[in-house]
């Protein structure tokens, strides 16, 4: 049996021809890789953005209670000592 001799223009025409295939198919496979990497970085992203927009209203709460006028009372009277003023120590100026 006896092989057909390839030219060297055919066999030089059948690699880059290999080669552009084995290119595209690289590309496209590496393009879906990206696609499916950045869906997760998204995903990732959106739970953190709702996992802070629940921090961010616990810490609203927080700060709502802390400053609520009866605990500031509460605590100028308890921890600080604080008392209501004696009419003596009260002072009204005269609008002119």
């Amino acid at each position: 049996m006896v092989h057909k001799k390839f030219t060297r223009r055919q066999v030089i025409f059948t690699a880059g021809t290999t080669l552009v295939v084995i290119f595209i198919l690289s590309f496209y496979l590496w393009q879906i890789a990206e696609t499916v990497s950045l869906g997760y970085e998204a995903n990732n992203a959106e739970n953190e953005k709702k996992a802070m927009e629940k921090e961010v209203l616990r810490l609203q709460a927080e700060k709502a209670s802390l400053l609520s006028l009866e605990r500031v009372e509460r605590t100028a009277r308890n921890e600080l000592g604080l008392a209501d003023p004696r009419d003596d120590q009260i002072i009204y100026e005269d609008p002119e």
